[in-house]
């Protein structure tokens, strides 16, 4: 129309590029995505309407469909097929005195060199105590350091066992031991092959052991990780696992921003999620087989934590999405 009432110049006939289509080429050209994301619903300002639309209504699931607008992010595909790196394996531990000596004894060796890190949230069982036990028992055998958390949550026990780590991969194993240390050289391989910037466990792939969890958690579990996958542009199927695994590099970079989200997580593993969804780090879901406990209780409160992430969920929203 605006070149039929000369208003603008005529544009030399153009191929249409489908989203899809880009992608492939940067497939051909060795790039891989990393993330996608559709923006800005309405081109004009519209004494402010405009803004406020593409803010807070453009990035909406389906809405976001008629962006006009498409940020794929992409970088050059590499792997290292011989890289070995060393491993610091964090464990938070509150009142599991019973799984501290398994978490040993099961550990397999892999990469360079490994450090386990216990973090105890001042349990009533004695589990600060079986720690330094374990400890002294196993110093000629296992490189281990016993840690007492200064705060509260899980967050806080990670956050310290990451500052203390030394080695090049930092690692997450709930002292619960429903996730198998057995399976952590898999993790790892992930990571130093460049497979993956960040590997996110999940429970809800294999079938679970009957006791594993309870079925009001499954469909939270569920729900949430469809909610969370919106939010990062990533498929995650399980946000709530608590296995992750990441460079200690890149961790470090997520901490220099961590003032951007704010002390808002105290379980720990939204910090991570989100501060790797926003320097756009690779994340990739690796599946384990979830294992009922066999000592203590779960320290989860359905509804209270519920609403907790109910509240991440708006958080994560406007932090990741309106902007």
């Amino acid at each position: 129309m605006a070149e039929l009432l000369k208003l603008k110049s005529r544009q030399p006939e153009i191929n249409y590029i489908a989203t899809v289509d880009f992608l492939n080429l940067m497939d051909l050209t060795d790039f891989e995505v990393i993330r996608q994301e559709q923006r800005q619903l309405i081109p004009f300002h519209w004494l402010g309407l405009g803004p406020l639309v593409n803010r807070f209504i453009a990035p909406l699931p389906g809405i976001n469909r008629l962006c006009l607008r498409t940020y794929p992010v992409a970088r050059p595909f590499e792997q290292f097929s011989d890289r070995k790196l060393s491993v610091s394996i964090v464990i938070p531990c509150r009142n599991e005195k019973g799984n501290i000596e398994s978490a040993i004894r099961r550990m397999p060796r892999f990469g360079l060199e490994q450090e386990i890190l216990f973090v105890e949230g001042n349990s009533s069982d004695g589990t600060f105590e079986e720690c330094e036990r374990v400890r002294d028992v196993y110093r000629d055998t296992w490189d281990i350091a016993v840690l007492k958390q200064d705060g509260k949550g899980k967050g806080d026990a990670v956050r310290k066992g990451f500052a203390a780590a030394k080695h090049d991969v930092l690692m997450i194993l709930d002292a619960d031991l429903t996730m198998p240390p057995e399976a952590l050289p898999r993790y790892c391989a992930m990571i130093e092959k460049g497979r993956a910037e960040f590997v996110n466990g999940t429970r809800l792939v294999y079938p679970m052991e009957g006791e594993a969890m309870r079925p009001l958690n499954f469909i939270a579990n569920r729900v949430f990780a469809y909610l969370f996958s919106y939010l990062v542009n990533t498929r995650l199927t399980d946000t709530l696992c608590g296995t992750k695994v990441l460079l200690r590099r890149d961790y470090e970079a997520l901490a220099r921003e961590r003032d951007y989200f704010g002390e808002f997580d105290p379980f720990g593993d939204f910090d991570l999620i989100f501060g790797a969804a926003r320097k756009n780090l690779k994340i990739v879901e690796t599946p384990i087989h979830y294992k009922a406990r066999t000592y203590g209780e779960t320290q989860i409160s359905r509804f209270r934590d519920g609403w907790l992430l109910l509240k991440m969920v708006w958080f994560a929203f406007r932090k990741l999405k309106a902007i």
